[in-house]
């Protein structure tokens, strides 16, 4: 029960992690223009990757763009990257 529970606090973490990057981005940044301003952006969706994703994919499945088998395709690749960076995120606070 508590690798359940850990697993469900990791992915928990990294939606969180990620809304609140994905969104500060929103508020602080312009669309890129230079080099180094795109390096950056995809450097901010590695770690925003998860909300961002999961948020086009349900937008998407709600204007009936896609089907529920592309939707939970793509609801599964943003769970495992939220839980792959609430992993990072458990790790980087037992650091400290």
């Amino acid at each position: 029960m508590r690798h359940v529970i850990l697993i469900l606090f990791a992915v928990t973490g990294g939606l969180v992690t990620s809304g609140i990057v994905a969104n500060l981005y929103r508020i602080l940044a312009r669309k890129p223009r230079s080099r180094a301003e795109t390096l950056a952006y995809y450097a901010v969706m590695a770690v925003a990757g998860p909300s961002v994703l999961f948020e086009n994919s349900t937008r998407s499945f709600r204007r009936k763009e896609c089907s529920a088998l592309a939707w939970g395709f793509a609801a599964t690749i943003a769970g495992y990257w939220a839980f792959l960076l609430g992993l990072l995120v458990l790790d980087a606070g037992s650091v400290i």
